[in-house]
């Protein structure tokens, strides 16, 4: 079975905001966070995934879902290029 480890983004207040989290089901995930049933820090915002990469086992996706939850430069530098690319 494969893990998604994924970021995700949205704009509050004029101010982009991302959330890391890890799941076997994409699609459904994204969807539970646009619908307020996702995390509670995701409530009440439209959500675009910005950046997602697959594991095969969900040991190492934790694993890197934690680094890249600490990884605040990783975060910003990978938010720039989504918004970046979209402005082209």
């Amino acid at each position: 079975m494969s893990y998604f480890v994924y970021l995700i983004s949205t704009k509050r207040k004029n101010k982009i905001i991302t959330y890391v989290g890890y799941t076997k089901d994409l699609i459904k995930r994204l969807s539970l966070h646009n619908l307020g049933k996702g995390a509670k820090f995701t409530k009440g915002s439209n959500w675009k995934i910005i950046y997602k990469k697959k594991y095969i086992s969900k040991k190492k996706a934790m694993s890197e879902e934690y680094k890249l939850k600490k990884n605040y430069k990783l975060r910003n530098k990978i938010k720039l290029n989504f918004y970046k690319k979209m402005l082209n």
